[in-house]
């Protein structure tokens, strides 16, 4: 079992019991869109977002995206953190078929998995910090480098989340927060000059 410090946040009951399979710690659903309108549920993890922090671990699909923008916007103080599944194509086994936009769900991916996404995230693990680098990679980077502004920008975005196993559809600000965690400017330098090639 995995002690995480941070509570997550997942979306739905088959996420929770997944996690709860190997992490020992708060995880709560916000049982789709139903977050919207739940008062209660908020005032829940904004309190914990200044008690523990949280992080927020929802599928990669468009649901899933605006879920995580929703909660992300509602917690105004504490410490909200990002942990992103890739793209992987596939249906959960429960299921008689894929979902609308063909991606495998929290529920679908595997532990090992998991436990990286939070630990990119920076979550604390069996007590330990797993904090990413810290550098300092900014919007006009992003700009220079071609992964926005341009042309071309989306479709080498794409290339880099396919690259680094993160959602191709995460906003500008969440790829920023995500490349600061994970790299340093050279070597986000060296993988967009590979995935160029």
């Amino acid at each position: 079992m995995y002690k995480v410090r941070e509570a997550i946040i997942v979306e739905g009951i088959y996420d929770k019991t997944k996690l709860a399979g190997f992490i020992d710690g708060v995880i709560l659903t916000t049982h789709g869109f139903a977050v919207y309108s739940n008062d209660d549920f908020i005032k829940t993890i904004e309190e914990l977002a200044k008690r523990t922090g949280i992080v927020i671990l929802t599928d990669s699909d468009s649901a899933g995206m605006r879920i995580r923008n929703f909660v992300k916007q509602k917690i105004l103080d504490g410490i909200v953190k990002h942990a992103y599944i890739p793209d992987i194509e596939g249906k959960e086994r429960r299921k008689s078929r894929a979902s609308k936009e063909g991606f495998l769900g929290v529920e679908g991916m595997s532990e090992e998995i998991i436990i990286n996404a939070l630990k990119k995230a920076g979550c604390e693990i069996n007590n330990e910090v797993t904090e990413g680098k810290q550098s300092q990679i900014t919007k006009a980077d992003l700009y220079i480098l071609g992964l926005s502004g341009g042309k071309d920008s989306a479709v080498l975005r794409e290339k880099l989340s396919r690259e680094i196993n993160i959602p191709a559809r995460i906003s500008a600000n969440m790829l920023l927060d995500v490349l600061n965690r994970l790299y340093t400017y050279d070597e986000l330098v060296e993988i967009v000059q590979r995935i160029q090639k």
